[in-house]
């Protein structure tokens, strides 16, 4: 069968679309997986994998938020990165503001580079997971620094910096305790905004044992 010319050139167009859509597929599972979950086994990991919690259906939770994203690739491929970002509203503390300031970010960056040089779609792509993962990360890790700190002043008399500087030296040293937190205040996130009520109360009862141990190593000044 002969193709016309245009026949061919929309056949080449879709195969680039999908060796595209595969790619950002893969990127998407990497971001994701990245020093938080290890695949197909339901464990949350620290920043690295010698500390792990298991949390039952925490697979099912990590697969809906990657879908999320994949199945509006087709908003980011078009550069509509607001569009591609703002049905993660749903997500527990991200509200519409969150994301324009993550679009406006990643736009800044990209309008600023010389004219003659453009970013590959993967590592735009990258930029943005990136920023919109921390942001979800931070929001709720801060939230459990927080506590921690407020449980701390009900123990002791000690100062807020203080209990700032002991948190510092704790980040420096990758401490698995922090380490676990963060991931298990990012799963609880999730568990919640995919209402899976007994896999986030899980997570909290996780989240509790490893804030009081990081009280007690702050006021043991132990970092």
């Amino acid at each position: 069968m002969n193709l016309s010319r245009l026949g061919y050139l929309q056949i080449l167009t879709l195969g680039a679309m999908d060796l595209t859509k595969k790619k950002l597929y893969e990127a998407t599972d990497s971001l994701i997986n990245q020093q938080f979950y290890y695949s197909g086994r339901d464990l949350i990991i620290g920043r690295t994998p010698d500390i792990s919690i298991k949390i039952s259906k925490s697979g099912q939770i990590v697969h809906k938020f990657k879908n999320l994203f994949k199945k509006n690739l087709h908003f980011f491929i078009d550069g509509k990165y607001f569009q591609f970002l703002l049905p993660f509203k749903i997500i527990l503390g991200i509200e519409e503001q969150d994301i324009k300031e993550i679009v406006d970010n990643v736009e800044f960056k990209l309008n600023n580079l010389d004219s003659d040089n453009t970013f590959d779609i993967l590592i735009t792509y990258t930029m943005v997971l990136s920023a919109f993962i921390s942001r979800i990360r931070d929001i709720h890790f801060n939230r459990a620094l927080d506590l921690i700190k407020k449980r701390v002043m009900q123990k002791v008399d000690i100062e807020s910096d203080k209990i700032q500087e002991r948190l510092d030296n704790l980040f420096m040293k990758n401490n698995k305790n922090v380490s676990i937190l963060y991931n298990l205040s990012y799963i609880d996130a999730l568990a919640d905004s995919f209402n899976y009520k007994k896999v986030a109360r899980t997570c909290k009862i996780q989240k509790g044992k490893f804030v009081n141990k990081i009280v007690m190593l702050i006021i043991s000044g132990k970092n």
